[in-house]
């Protein structure tokens, strides 16, 4: 009985290292893929403004609730802020 507890002594910090690096890693992947979703959207919808005022369109299309602010910086710029 002995063996076992020592065995799991060992093994039980290291499982338990591997599960918050886990969780950490699956943390870091998941906000990459919304960054990059919401800058994937906000480039949608920078080239849909554009093609309306290409078109003769002088209102631009509506968007999400925070483009007001955001309205004059070029995508470029915004994944340079971020």
């Amino acid at each position: 009985m002995e063996t076992w507890q020592a065995v799991a002594i060992g093994i039980i910090p290291s499982i338990g290292v591997g599960l918050i690096f886990w969780f950490a890693m699956r943390a870091v992947i998941r906000a990459d893929r919304n960054e990059r979703a919401a800058l994937a959207k906000a480039d949608a919808e920078e080239a849909a403004r554009e093609s309306a005022k290409a078109a003769g369109n002088s209102e631009p299309t509506a968007t999400s609730g925070d483009a007001g602010d955001d309205a004059a910086v070029e995508p470029e710029e915004r994944r340079q802020e971020a």
